[in-house]
């Protein structure tokens, strides 16, 4: 551990912690929009620069280590210029069209924008110009909203092991894209959209159903698997908008393609929502008491005539595990039986 000042108050840190890691330990705010917390830092948007003493020049707090007696100013009358003076440069290529934006009132640079009141640009000039538009069915990429911070390419890369985007091109014209520029094709767990501190990705699935407002959030357990990945559903008038998952869950927030983008089953209407028992060779609705009673008579005959082991139970593994282990235990302490298995051995 390290002794060093921020703001003129003592803070202890570790050796391996960045001066933006201590900040945030003790809750002194540094903006930043290209860092996140489970990335390796980046150092490319230059919000988080600071001042360190006994150094000419400013330097990025997410990338600077601390030191023994180190001393840092996080902010004052030059360093808040010069941070409004990046936020502008960025701004000048950025399209102003945030009161149809997917990402309004879920974005990083809007949120800067209005703290560091920002109304008009002193930048005016050439504005990068992308054609939109890609076949897959799950992410919209708008490329103009793209603020190069590099979140999208890191996730995919440090997190999913993936690679399907990354830099490409040089200067003026660098831009994220695929490799040569074919249409994104890769796992679509939209890990890159979870990290976009702009509206540049998005999903197209909840494209124009909704932001914040009338929007109800529902934490719950995503059912496709027994991992049990945390998610928060984002409900607007009984329907599903949009899946998300919070960063402070076991999973990190991070989640796979069915947990992010397949809900549309929720609402779907063929799915079936009350049980059904074929009477006659025809399948007719029935109430759950009436299936209830049905199974357990079933079961009761089945095992009265030909013994428990004529009984087998499939499980499933969209359930959680505590629900597998209450039906196994249902089939061993109250059938009778260890003929137990499960439907991903079909």
């Amino acid at each position: 551990m390290v002794r060093l000042t921020i703001d003129g108050k003592s803070v202890e840190a570790a050796e391996e912690m960045t001066i933006l890691d201590a900040a945030r330990k003790y809750n002194i705010s540094i903006p930043t929009l290209c860092h996140h917390p489970k990335l390796s830092p980046f150092g490319g948007c230059r919000l988080c620069i600071v001042e360190v003493k006994g150094i000419l020049r400013p330097v990025t707090s997410c990338t600077t280590p601390v030191s023994e007696r180190m001393e840092v100013i996080t902010s004052n009358a030059n360093i808040q210029a010069l941070r409004k003076t990046v936020l502008e440069l960025i701004l000048s290529d950025h399209p102003n069209d945030c009161m149809v934006c997917e990402g309004a009132g879920d974005c990083r640079l809007q949120e800067l924008a209005y703290s560091y009141g920002i109304r008009e640009n002193r930048f005016e000039g050439e504005r990068r110009t992308y054609k939109t538009g890609d076949r897959n069915p799950f992410i919209r990429r708008d490329l103009e909203k793209c603020i190069m911070c590099g979140r999208c390419v890191k996730v995919c890369d440090e997190v999913q092991g993936v690679e399907a985007i990354d830099f490409g091109y040089r200067g003026f014209k660098s831009k994220i894209c695929t490799a040569f520029e074919r249409n994104l094709d890769c796992e679509f767990c939209g890990q890159c959209v979870s990290v976009c501190p702009t509206g540049a990705l998005t999903g197209k699935l909840w494209t124009q159903k909704g932001r914040h407002i009338d929007v109800k959030e529902v934490d719950t357990v995503c059912s496709y698997c027994g991992t049990g990945c945390n998610i928060t559903l984002r409900v607007r008038g009984n329907e599903i908008i949009r899946v998300t998952s919070k960063e402070e869950t076991w999973n990190e927030g991070w989640l796979c393609v069915k947990g992010r983008f397949g809900y549309k089953f929720v609402n779907n209407p063929e799915r079936l929502k009350t049980p059904l028992i074929k009477k006659n060779g025809q399948f007719e609705e029935v109430s759950w008491d009436e299936a209830y009673d049905y199974i357990g008579t079933r079961l009761n005959e089945i095992k009265s005539e030909h013994g428990p082991d004529s009984i087998g139970g499939l499980s499933s593994a969209r359930c959680t595990n505590e629900e597998n282990y209450l039906f196994q235990k249902f089939m061993r302490a109250a059938v009778g039986t260890n003929n137990v298995d499960h439907c991903a051995r079909l």
